[in-house]
């Protein structure tokens, strides 16, 4: 798997009350939000970038304000596999 790499303050992670790991994790995760909010990525391919499934993943979005159904596509194609 391809990396990358963000340089930031420290001083950023702590302003956020957040260990290195925590917000390394959280920039990862945020930014998969975005992708899937813009409907670059769907829900289950970001979940199994971050390693977690996709119920968790769509649970997640809420903290972020994002909603579960993004693209009407998605609602359409979980409404037809249910």
């Amino acid at each position: 798997m391809n990396q990358i790499s963000v340089s930031y303050p420290e001083a950023l992670a702590f302003s956020l009350k957040m260990q290195a790991g925590e917000f390394e994790r959280e920039i990862k995760t945020a930014s998969l939000v975005k992708f899937y909010e813009m409907g670059k990525v769907s829900s289950g391919f970001a979940a199994k970038i971050l390693g977690i499934s996709r119920t968790d993943f769509l649970e997640r979005l809420a903290g972020y304000g994002v909603s579960a159904y993004a693209d009407v596509c998605e609602l359409e194609s979980d409404a037809g596999n249910a």
